[in-house]
């Protein structure tokens, strides 16, 4: 018998009436019609073709209800529909009516964008959407995605996965709580913990996107970044992978166990190699020691690469206006400094002024020679001057050409002023104030204890005079270039870890085009519009459903021992 005596004729309504379309049978080795109970049956065996509107499917053997327009088919199925989406499977059940397809055993879905594999899928033909919750494997490029629960829209390229989501590329691993993956563009979006492992690179954040073509991110909410030789943190994190090139926004940390360094700020910017960077927003940077930190801030950080004369690179850390710095020992200020990475130096120009405990250090410039993170030596060029404060009225004082400085355990230990050296210093016995001594020499050297001065040792033709305390106006006693500046000393209650700060009011973007930023979406990733920078709009996406510096003690007026060479 013709197979055409078979065809279901299509159900006839009046004209404002939808039409619902009957299954086609298309083909059939065998064909064998039941009248049941209830209702009939068709039984197809043999290279069997069925179409439903745009959908084709192919089966060893299937049943199809003609009065509830069902297909139930069996072995070697595949459904097709136009040549955008292919299911194959060894079990179907399809309701003609509603469009719903369950594929179970074995099944793979594949568009051109990526195959999924998976046990079971729903099927929705009207809204091209496949579900899974028993576990999916998707193959995208050179990404292979799994989850527990996943759902595919066809029209958008777009997959939604819920529960130990996980995507492995050649050269990381993502694990992530909820995604949603752009398969055309190849750009992921994620939900809740989130962490990326590579040989090269780390990152971890509650909310982000990642274009994985393009190897692009994008953190935030507790972000970490990691490239192996710089650990990153902020609110928010932009990394180019394959530049080296990122940016960071609020609360910004970045770390270099290496050099045992740390800097962060309200803004960063930053590059793998060569590795510089810079920091504004009430910036900071330290250096660790074994007992102490030494902590400098300013307006403006930045790390950028240097090459010496004989060709040896290294870093070199610049400063910029109002510069403080700050250690349990020893605090400082000037306009700028800079800090070399090659010999540990830091250089603080423009009205530099140093504190060790009781001492205050001004020159034209002074540097700082540190050792294993701790002050080893300083040097302070032209107008060197040291005072320190005996009573409210009277000041120790030394000044010199230029003058050297010499630390244990980062307390100042040792002073050598050389050329025109002078010094006015009280002598003291017990509490009571015995004299002035007034001093000329070439060289003078001053050992201190306690931060108070200890031993003075005057050489090359010293000169001077110890007159009673009263026989001048306390005014009249004070070398040229004295100051005194106690109300410029940072203290500890300036130096919070990551001081607060509106994001937006110090951003600077170096050598840095907002155009080579990549939108988080399937737009052009070289010029990408406003709206290309927002996340796809969810309404209509059906969700998956998975099963204070202390105050210093009172000075002891205690005598220092006087020497003559």
């Amino acid at each position: 018998m013709p197979l055409l005596a078979f065809l279901v004729p299509r159900e006839v309504f009046s004209q404002d009436t939808p039409v619902k379309r009957k299954v086609e049978i298309l083909h059939s080795d065998e064909m064998e019609y039941d009248r049941l109970a209830d209702r009939s049956r068709n039984k197809l065996n043999g290279s069997v073709r069925l179409k439903h509107n745009d959908l084709y499917m192919i089966c060893d053997s299937a049943w199809y209800y003609d009065e509830t327009n069902q297909v139930f088919a069996f072995s070697n199925i595949h459904i097709w529909q136009g040549d955008t989406i292919h299911i194959w499977g060894q079990y179907l059940s399809y309701n003609g009516d509603t469009g719903k397809a369950v594929m179970t055993d074995s099944v793979e879905l594949a568009d051109k964008e990526m195959r999924l594999f998976t046990r079971e899928i729903d099927y929705d033909v009207n809204t091209q959407v496949a579900v899974y919750d028993d576990g999916g494997r998707i193959l995208n490029g050179d990404n292979t995605l799994t989850s527990r629960v996943g759902i595919y829209y066809s029209n958008r390229k777009m997959l939604h996965f819920r529960d130990s989501v996980r995507i492995v590329n050649p050269d990381y691993v993502m694990n992530a709580d909820t995604m949603r993956y752009d398969t055309h563009n190849e750009i992921a979006w994620f939900a809740g913990p989130t962490e990326v492992s590579g040989d090269s690179i780390y990152l971890y954040c509650e909310k982000g996107w990642s274009d994985t073509r393009n190897d692009v991110s994008k953190l935030m909410i507790n972000a970490v970044l990691d490239n192996r030789e710089q650990r990153i943190t902020g609110d928010t994190l932009w990394y180019d992978e394959r530049s080296g090139e990122g940016e960071g926004f609020g609360n910004v940390v970045i770390e270099d166990t290496t050099d045992n360094i740390m800097a962060g700020g309200g803004y960063a910017w930053y590059v793998k190699r060569p590795e510089r960077f810079l920091l504004t927003g009430s910036p900071w940077f330290r250096l660790f020691a074994d007992d102490d930190t030494l902590t400098l801030r300013s307006d403006t950080l930045r790390a950028i690469p240097q090459t010496d004369t004989v060709g040896v690179s290294h870093r070199l850390l610049k400063a910029y206006f109002g510069c403080t710095m700050f250690s349990r020992e020893m605090q400082g200020r000037c306009d700028s400094l800079s800090y070399s990475f090659m010999d540990s130096v830091i250089r603080l120009y423009h009205d530099p002024i140093v504190w060790s405990r009781e001492n205050q250090l001004t020159a034209d410039s002074i540097s700082l020679f540190t050792k294993d993170s701790k002050a080893d030596h300083m040097e302070l060029y032209n107008k060197a001057f040291v005072v320190s404060e005996v009573d409210s009225t009277r000041y120790d004082q030394i000044s010199g050409k230029n003058l050297s400085g010499y630390f244990i355990d980062n307390k100042l230990h040792q002073i050598k002023v050389t050329g025109n050296g002078e010094a006015i210093y009280y002598v003291v016995d017990g509490n009571e104030l015995v004299g002035v001594n007034r001093a000329r020499s070439a060289t003078i050297e001053i050992f201190i204890e306690d931060g108070k001065i200890a031993e003075i040792y005057q050489n090359q033709s010293p000169d001077g005079t110890l007159d009673p305390p009263l026989k001048r106006p306390d005014a009249e006693m004070r070398l040229d270039g004295f100051r005194w500046h106690p109300e410029l000393r940072p203290s500890r209650e300036e130096y919070p870890v990551r001081p607060d700060a509106e994001v937006e009011d110090y951003i600077v973007r170096p050598e840095l085009d907002d155009s080579s930023l990549p939108p988080p979406d399937g737009s052009s990733l070289r010029q990408p519009d406003a709206k290309s920078r927002e996340e796809p709009d969810e309404s209509g996406l059906q969700k998956p459903v998975g099963k204070s510096r202390e105050q210093r003690d009172a000075r002891s007026l205690q005598q220092p021992e006087v020497k003559r060479r």
